[in-house]
């Protein structure tokens, strides 16, 4: 009897923690990464106002390359958008809202079972080549989500990392 007390004492105080604690955690993230591209920003451009840009680079869709992409509205610019279904990256969709060529598109990323989320990928001159600087930000509605968004960097910060260097790659190249 004495175990079973001790048992549901801990599973009593890990909930609070859990549920309690994530009360007083902040609700907003944001993630950003950038690095020099040896390419100018037309070339950059034209690797981020798509989907078919983005599956070009993007580590989740190295990651899977089974995935089944579907894409609605304009092809490339503001109202470009597409839907994706993954076994091993969730399924989700993006929707560019913001395009200025040569300099940054704007998006708004769902992810299922999440709040959306906003970002940009900004373009500037630099050096002979093109800053690419990427943003995400975002607010977790509920009190599991705030433990997510305490750590959102750390989740999601490698893959911009990986991306960007793909992006690189893959523009330095071109």
């Amino acid at each position: 009897m004495k175990l079973l007390n001790a048992l549901l004492a801990l599973v009593a105080t890990l909930l609070l923690i859990v549920f309690g604690g994530g009360q007083f955690l902040a609700a907003d993230y944001r993630v950003e990464r950038a690095t020099l591209v040896q390419a100018p920003p037309a070339k950059v451009y034209a690797l981020i106002d798509s989907s078919k840009g983005w599956a070009s680079w993007g580590v989740w869709y190295r990651r899977d390359p089974q995935m089944k992409v579907s894409e609605s509205g304009a092809t490339q610019g503001v109202g470009a958008a597409w839907t994706w279904k993954s076994e091993s990256q969730g399924n989700g969709s993006m929707k560019l809202t913001g395009a200025e060529p040569d300099r940054k598109i704007a998006y708004e990323l769902v992810i299922d079972d999440f709040d959306p989320s906003q970002g940009e990928i900004e373009l500037t001159p630099e050096a002979g080549g093109t800053r690419v600087r990427w943003t995400m930000h975002g607010r977790m509605s509920n009190t599991i989500g705030r433990w997510f968004a305490l750590f959102m960097d750390r989740l999601v910060g490698p893959d911009f990392e990986t991306g960007l260097a793909n992006l690189k790659q893959l523009a330095e190249k071109q």
